[in-house]
């Protein structure tokens, strides 16, 4: 499938951006993702290519750009604009060459979204069952969780703004789901 056909695919998954009850929903603009396991060193090796620091546990390094997000012991998200997706992963490929890892995109498989608004952890609250209180989940925290029965992670940005990745096949669902949920608050 070509570039432009998953863009397409893309808008007909999620739809534009609006305003619940106290929640700005949007999606996130395509971006390159990476899944990356391996050692802390294969991490930092890969953060040194992006240009930012090992994420700590639960935890995102990132600059306006780009991030990387803890996924497990030995598992990374690696976000990035879409532009330099072929670029980084021949940069990454290159210096992680000589360690033992694995690095895949998943740039097609995962879709976002962004809730920010006073009412964004009320409403992710609905599908989450996480204490989502900012003492609980500060600022930078991630994690994989469940949304409802979907898959994803969530990445806490800022007091009221989150970043909610999931499989491009649980997104319908999940945006249901988010739907359903603003119509109660």
């Amino acid at each position: 499938m070509g570039e432009s056909s998953m863009m397409a695919e893309r808008r007909s998954i999620l739809p534009a951006a609006v305003a619940w009850h106290g929640v700005r929903y949007e999606p996130v603009e395509a971006m390159a993702r990476f899944v990356l396991r391996g050692s802390d060193a294969v991490c930092s090796t890969a953060a040194e290519v992006i240009g930012l620091s090992n994420p700590s546990v639960l935890r995102a390094s990132h600059d306006e750009h780009r991030a990387i997000l803890w996924q497990g012991p030995d598992e990374w998200l690696i976000l990035a604009p879409e532009v330099e997706r072929v670029a980084l992963l021949q940069r990454l490929e290159t210096a992680l060459a000589q360690a033992p890892h694995a690095l895949v995109d998943v740039s097609h498989r995962n879709v976002a979204v962004r809730l920010e608004g006073e009412a964004a952890t009320r409403l992710l609250a609905t599908g989450i069952m996480l204490d989502l209180d900012e003492a609980a989940f500060p600022v930078g925290m991630t994690t994989r969780t469940l949304f409802g029965k979907a898959d994803v992670t969530l990445w806490r940005q800022a007091p009221q703004r989150f970043h909610l990745e999931t499989w491009r096949s649980f997104a319908p669902y999940v945006i249901g789901l988010l739907q359903a949920g603003a119509r109660g608050l």
